[in-house]
C-alpha cells in the first residue's frame, strides 16, 4: 500500500498539478516512454503513453520490480489517469506544464517541479 501511495505522488508530481488557463497540447507527443530526468535515488521507473489511451508503469522501486497498467485521456493541458495496482486504484487528474517531443513538465500544488524526458529507442 506504501509503495502504491508513492506511486500516485511521484505521477502527481511528475506530471504536475496546478491552477492555471488550460493549453491545448499535442496529444500525440505523450505517445511513448518517459523517464524522470532527475531520478530519486533507488527509485527508476518508466511511464509508457500508447496511442489508444493505455498507460503503464514500470520500475524499481525499493528494490522490487513493479509494473502498473492503466488508461489515460489528455483534454487541453489535463492528463487524467487511472492505474490499477494489486487490488487498488489510483485515480488522478494532473496539469501539465511543458509537453514537447523530448520534454514533458509538471508543477505540483506545492510548487515542485518534476520534468521528464522521452526514452529514445534503442
Amino acid at each position: 500500500m506504501r509503495t502504491l501511495l508513492g506511486l500516485g505522488i511521484v505521477l502527481a508530481v511528475v506530471c504536475g498539478a496546478h491552477a492555471a488557463d488550460e493549453k491545448k497540447l499535442d496529444a500525440k507527443k505523450l505517445v511513448g516512454k518517459w523517464e524522470p530526468v532527475n531520478p530519486k535515488k533507488g527509485e527508476a521507473m518508466v511511464m509508457e503513453f500508447t496511442k489508444d489511451g493505455k498507460l503503464t508503469v514500470t520500475g524499481d522501486m525499493g528494490g522490487k520490480e513493479l509494473k502498473i497498467e492503466g488508461t489515460y485521456t489528455l483534454e487541453g493541458d489535463k492528463l487524467s489517469f487511472v492505474l490499477k495496482f494489486m487490488d487498488n486504484e489510483i485515480k488522478e487528474t494532473v496539469t501539465l506544464t511543458k509537453l514537447t517531443d523530448d520534454e514533458m513538465e509538471g508543477k505540483d500544488k506545492g510548487g515542485k517541479v518534476e520534468s521528464f524526458k522521452k526514452v529514445k529507442p534503442k
